[in-house]
């Protein structure tokens, strides 16, 4: 349906604006009539030029995603209908893309569908694990809840995975600076060096010869350089985007000195809470296992969870398969097994996840504080080396006039 744009004037003289979705200009007139307005323009909203390129609107984001939960949760509770909620969800989502997904979902609510097959239709911005604990919602009367322990969920993955990508930009962003700075130093600077003592009609000290000798051939190169380094990366994407690729790189990432077991800590705590937000909404263990496999981001560990999985099929307990995949730590393995044994196994998940998103952060913190002074040295190692290297020359001829 077309948009029109509105304006028009209330009792107490008061200049009103809006927009309003409806199928003709006399139903926008008639619905503005009921609001004692006058003076009334409408115009139909010009289309926008971009809506159907794809890359050109917005992105839906996890804030996004957040907000709408904690929204319709609080407009359920307060008894309102779903249609009714999608709708005033839609006509408040300043977000374009969002808004147009949100009409999509009250359509199809509309139509008869049940809330989360209209949420499976866009796995793009709701996954799995959001439309199987939206279906529990639903089916047990506590759709509220759900949506409130999803907005609770969401923030705190949020959170985890922003310190967990934090902790690994600083690092790299760090080289790319410094090897950028090495680059233009050696291409542009050194050559002026070099230019200025061949005059000296002396050999140069071993040091400035090397590095005169480096920039040359990365001069000289840079066009190979810069077309190796694009084929290297064009082929490591492809390698790793093949399913053994993937898997000797997920298994390597969690091997790495410092790096991997903050990745660890961080998989566990997600696996944890993952599942404790699940067993808590009614979803079943073996449904949950499943999900929470597909979503976990990482090969080896996706594997570790479908081997709880079959164990779990095949009549053994959550904790015996966990412990034989070698994957998490032995502790979570005996307070799971504790849970198991007291049917508490949520409440003992949702601990741990607490206990290890509190390891993250204190991993994050030791890493940070490792890496900046390791960072700072080889900065001043590199940079403050090719300096000296260039000024050997100017103190070898000034210890000969002298």
């Amino acid at each position: 349906m077309p948009v029109y744009l509105w304006k028009g004037k209330n009792k107490k003289n008061e200049i009103k604006k809006g927009e309003m979705e409806a199928s003709s200009e006399d139903v926008v007139k008639a619905q503005l009539s009921r609001l004692k307005l006058t003076s009334v323009k409408i115009k139909e909203k010009p289309k926008d030029i971009f809506e159907n390129v794809v890359f050109m609107q917005p992105k839906v984001v996890m804030a996004d995603i957040i907000l709408f939960c904690r929204q319709f949760s609080t407009m359920i509770d307060a008894g309102l209908p779903i249609i009714q909620c999608l709708d005033i969800l839609q006509s408040q989502q300043e977000n374009k893309t969002f808004k147009k997904i949100l009409k999509e979902i009250k359509e199809a609510v509309e139509g008869g569908e049940t809330m989360a097959d209209a949420l499976k239709k866009h796995p793009d911005q709701f996954d799995n694990l959001f439309v199987n604990m939206i279906a529990a919602g639903e089916a047990g009367g506590i759709l509220d809840t759900i949506l409130r322990r999803l907005s609770q969920y969401l923030e705190k993955a949020a959170k985890l995975k922003g310190k967990i990508k934090g902790a690994m930009t600083y690092p790299i962003v760090t080289l790319v600076i410094a090897a950028v700075v090495v680059g233009i130093i050696m291409v542009f600077v050194i050559p002026v060096f070099e230019d200025m003592f061949s005059g000296m009609g002396s050999a140069l000290p071993m040091p400035t010869q090397i590095v005169v000798n480096m920039s040359r051939s990365i001069k000289g190169n840079i066009l190979y350089i810069i077309g190796g380094m694009g084929l290297f990366s064009y082929i490591f994407k492809k390698i790793v985007k093949t399913e053994k690729g993937e898997k000797i790189k997920d298994d390597l990432v969690l091997k790495l000195p410092v790096m991997g077991m903050l990745l660890r800590k961080g998989a566990v705590a997600k696996f944890t809470s993952t599942m404790a937000t699940m067993l808590t909404s009614g979803v079943s263990i073996l449904d949950a296992l499943e999900i929470v496999a597909k979503t976990a981001g990482n090969k080896t560990i996706e594997k570790a969870i479908y081997g709880v999985r079959s164990g779990i099929s095949e009549g053994r307990t959550m904790a015996e398969p966990l412990a034989e995949s070698g994957v998490f730590p032995s502790m979570v393995c005996q307070m799971i097994a504790v849970g198991e044994s007291t049917g508490a196994l949520d409440d003992m998940l949702q601990k741990i996840a607490d206990f290890y998103e509190e390891e993250v952060d204190q991993a994050v913190e030791n890493m940070t504080a490792l890496i900046e002074p390791f960072m700072l040295v080889f900065l001043g190692v590199v940079i403050g080396g090719l300096v000296v290297a260039m000024y050997l020359p100017i103190f070898k001829m000034a210890a000969a006039m002298g």
